[in-house]
């Protein structure tokens, strides 16, 4: 299962009542953070995340309010107790490797740092059975959005496993997709026993982007699609436009192409002091809308 957060969910500027916009991705102890603005590790602190587990930073782009609470986080992350033997990966567009070296003078780590500058559509090695992506957003300066995967196993079948003989001790082998030969002389593969392929549990996380149409078809089938929510009245149009953000309809209409199982949108202006205002009538576009708020939290199973 995924355990994913949005400790915080304001665009420009922290305010008293919303952090700058972030997202936790938990996998077995291990966590991914998106972007990092000012003030990040006080929002994963009120949000009861552990900053101890985290293992990548995937940055969108380089605005202040994504990546100025860097030093700040990585500092708090050096003071956990991570050492030598535990070092962290930064990935983000091209420019990473100037930038955050950069924002890094005043803050000495006692572990290593490992950049990645990416290229579009470039597949990031993850832990345990993650796969990352990225895709090229349309922002006012270079942007990504990033999917990240988790790979199930298939569904096993007892019933055809005991059927052909197979003894327990090799149900587990060939759960994992290993062909196994039994006492009695017989190879048994995995496809003989299992019942049907089961799809990967998937986040997408989209902000900052005017509502091009590759967003849809990055997030397809997501069981999670995070997008933009700049403003949610459609009278904001030409101000998002000339910006490169969008409105709440704009990626609500992006989830329904995608076919996302559920919409929560983020990255709100401050000028919105109530992200709730415009929800009922994004339902209507995308009934599975949910807007941010700092905390924000689900537990993913694949089987919602």
């Amino acid at each position: 299962m995924l355990n994913v957060c949005l400790p915080g969910t304001g665009g420009f500027m922290p305010l008293v009542d919303r952090w700058l916009t972030c997202c936790w991705i938990e996998y077995q102890g291990h966590a991914i953070l998106i972007d990092c603005g000012e003030g990040t590790q006080l929002a994963l602190k009120e949000a009861g995340l552990h900053l101890s587990r985290l293992d990548m930073v995937l940055v969108t782009h380089f605005h202040a309010d994504h990546v100025a609470g860097l030093a700040g986080m990585l500092l708090s992350l050096g003071n956990t107790g991570r050492g030598q033997d535990q070092p962290l990966t930064i990935a983000g567009p091209p420019g990473l490797c100037k930038i955050i070296p950069a924002l890094l003078v005043i803050a000495p780590l006692p572990f290593p740092v490992h950049l990645a500058e990416l290229s579009p559509g470039e597949a990031i090695p993850g832990f345990g059975g993650l796969s990352i992506n990225c895709m090229a957003l349309s922002h006012r300066i270079p942007c990504y959005g990033y999917r990240v995967d988790l790979k199930r196993k298939p569904v096993f079948s007892p019933e055809r496993a005991e059927a052909l003989g197979v003894p327990k001790p090799f149900w587990k082998r060939l759960h994992s997709g290993e062909t196994v030969q039994l006492p009695d002389g017989r190879s048994v593969s995995p496809e003989q026993v299992i019942e049907r392929p089961r799809a990967p549990i998937s986040v997408s996380y989209c902000t900052d982007t005017l509502p091009i149409p590759e967003i849809a078809e990055f997030a397809r089938g997501a069981d999670l699609m995070i997008a933009e929510g700049m403003y949610g009245d459609d009278a904001m149009a030409e101000k998002v436009a000339e910006k490169k953000h969008s409105l709440y309809s704009q990626s609500a209409r992006l989830a329904k192409a995608a076919g996302a199982k559920r919409l929560w949108l983020t990255h709100f202006s401050p000028a919105m002091q109530d992200p709730e205002e415009f929800l009922e009538q994004t339902r209507e576009i995308f009934p599975n809308t949910e807007t941010g708020k700092d905390g924000l939290k689900i537990e993913l199973t694949g089987e919602e």
